[in-house]
């Protein structure tokens, strides 16, 4: 039902399902998937590879990689994009659609002087540069951070129980706009502040609406 064409589809580790990706490139669009143990013999391999080439300093594979670091609040977050452009192995052991690259997140994070690492897997139809693949997956996360967190911290969106036939996207399309008028709203108060000030005053609530 979406038109997709030209666009890249980025999705969480329960999207890696090879008719989601043949869907996507059957609409002339490219995908970014996290791999995860949905797809344990395709993790499996991947794993494996990318260990024996990390033993060796990628030097029997075709790679480029870039590094990015960037603080606030007093953390440092390093990460370290690698884009595994051999995968044609890969592709003939698994058959997945599209498929052009094999992604690996390296990121540490340091906070109070502790350090936590953590290593996230990715395919993709894209044959990017690792360069231009980390702002990618970067943007996924944008949209993690500042909208789904923001919907559960601000409206509670975990909580609800709302299951009924068509209510629950009804709901979401509310939460949506509600989350898009808060947004707008001038000031520095919080979302939950103005969410608050919006059910005590009718005042602000209808600058909300007609601003």
């Amino acid at each position: 039902m979406l038109a997709i064409e030209g666009t890249i589809i980025s999705i969480d580790a329960m999207g890696c399902q090879r008719g989601i990706a043949q869907k996507i490139i059957d609409k002339k669009a490219d995908y970014v998937l996290a791999l995860k143990g949905n797809q344990g013999s395709l993790q499996d391999d991947v794993e494996l590879f990318v260990a024996e080439q990390k033993a060796k300093d990628f030097a029997d594979t075709k790679f480029s990689r870039s590094k990015t670091t960037d603080g606030d609040h007093g953390r440092i977050e390093t990460r370290v994009t690698t884009v595994l452009h051999d995968v044609e192995w890969l592709q003939k052991r698994h058959g997945w659609p599209g498929l052009k690259s094999v992604v690996l997140i390296d990121s540490s994070r340091e906070i109070n002087g502790k350090t936590e690492r953590e290593t996230r897997l990715y395919i993709t139809s894209l044959a990017f540069l690792a360069c231009l693949m980390g702002p990618v997956i970067r943007s996924h996360w944008a949209i993690e951070n500042s909208l789904h967190w923001v919907l559960d911290m601000v409206f509670r969106d975990d909580e609800c129980r709302v299951r009924t036939d068509h209510a629950p996207a009804n709901f979401a399309a509310i939460k949506h706009m509600a989350h898009n008028l808060l947004r707008r709203a001038p000031g520095k108060n919080s979302l939950r502040a103005r969410r608050k000030a919006a059910g005590w005053d009718d005042d602000f609530l209808a600058s909300l609406v007609t601003g």
